[in-house]
């Protein structure tokens, strides 16, 4: 897979398609990060001379048609006022001379506006493919679609690349799956062990230790012979969290905070032996041995928190977790909103080694699943 460096663009007419799905409020960006993503991408192209049409969704209107609530226009605005310069907002995608005038850096409307992208339409793919001189790809977070703008633009396109996000992306992700540092350490969080089963059994050969939270830890409590009574639990998992405990790489907690409600009605720390039948875990404490892992793992790999977090009541165990990763001194990778969303909450960003930008992506990639995108950049120059 080219990325930028490897290809000279220098005075070309560059499509570049990236992810500034943000929110919006009022019409005003709430949190620019995925826009600030792009900018070594967009600065890079503009230190080379070259003109950029940056290519992004935003929500999820109805193909085909245009709604206001989901228009780029906050998004030009905000690049121009980040970049002092100008940057239009276009919204004809037919046009063939779109690179001719204007601004160095122009917009295109919401991709999700234009018949095609969903479906991943050959014409829509080659329009937005032979628009520059070179198709760049820098949209990690989506990577996993197959659709016009992610695949066929690519796929048609006189030549491709990725941008500096992606490329950061693959290479960080591939330090924890390729031949990485040990000890190393997995922690992997959510509802249901059947949404993190392809993650857990791609890690589960390859990392020292895991670390499981939230509704995750219920099913491995009770597979390890627990009584968890009214928590989350998928009976269907039981057999397999017990093949995967039989690895002897799971740290489970010894103590939970349980509670009779969402609310925290009668909530309360006890033993994991302790748990009444009408009692949930809804957060765990970190146990001495998982804060010595942590502390001595050269890789972390950080997917979901250990608790529900949101909830003051229940934060705790990711507060902590949060913490002891920020004060490791291994490589730390972390991905996933509601990990990001835990960060930022609980730390500061610039104390975990590596924030992916991909939700979906970013899990489908840790799972050893090929990425369309990353597909059709590599296929490009296959002899």
């Amino acid at each position: 897979m080219k990325s930028l460096v490897d290809i000279d663009i220098s005075n070309k007419n560059l499509v570049v398609r990236v992810d500034m799905n943000v929110p919006i409020g009022d019409k005003k960006i709430q949190d620019p990060t995925r826009i600030k993503a792009c900018l070594p991408t967009i600065n890079y192209a503009l230190e080379k001379n070259c003109k950029v049409l940056l290519i992004s969704h935003l929500g999820r209107p109805t193909e085909g048609s245009t709604e206001d609530k989901y228009s780029l226009e906050p998004v030009s605005e905000y690049l121009s006022e980040i970049l002092d310069e100008p940057v239009s907002l276009e919204k004809d995608i037919s046009n063939t001379e779109i690179f001719k005038s204007g601004p160095r850096v122009k917009v295109l409307e919401n991709i999700r506006f234009y018949k095609g992208e969903k479906t991943n339409s050959s014409e829509l793919g080659k329009n937005l493919g032979l628009l520059g001189d070179v198709y760049v790809f820098d949209a990690f977070g989506t990577s996993h679609r197959k659709q016009a703008s992610t695949y066929e633009a690519i796929i048609q396109s006189k030549e491709s690349c990725a941008g500096f996000l992606l490329k950061n992306e693959v290479e960080a992700l591939n330090k924890s799956l390729q031949n990485p540092p040990k000890p190393n350490l997995a922690i992997i969080g959510g509802a249901k062990v059947s949404s993190k089963l392809g993650l857990i059994n791609n890690l589960k050969d390859k990392t020292d230790f895991i670390i499981v939270g939230g509704g995750i830890t219920n099913t491995f409590l009770k597979a390890s012979g627990h009584e968890v009574g009214s928590s989350l639990v998928e009976d269907s998992m039981l057999d397999i969290a017990k093949e995967i405990l039989e690895s002897g790489k799971v740290l489970l907690p010894s103590r939970v905070i349980v509670s009779s409600t969402f609310e925290g009605s009668n909530i309360a720390e006890k033993n994991i032996d302790e748990i009444s039948a009408n009692e949930m875990i809804l957060d765990q404490a970190l146990t001495e041995d998982m804060k010595e892992v942590i502390k001595k793992s050269k890789l972390i790999l950080w997917n979901g928190p250990l608790g529900v977090f949101e909830n003051e009541l229940f934060s705790k165990g990711t507060r902590d977790l949060s913490k002891h990763i920020s004060e490791s001194q291994g490589f730390s990778i972390a991905g996933g909103g509601e990990t990001l969303s835990a960060i930022n909450t609980f730390i500061n960003k610039d104390d975990v080694s590596y924030c992916s930008t991909g939700g979906g992506a970013f899990l489908e990639f840790m799972e050893g699943k090929k990425l369309p995108s990353i597909e059709a950049l590599e296929s490009k120059y296959l002899d």
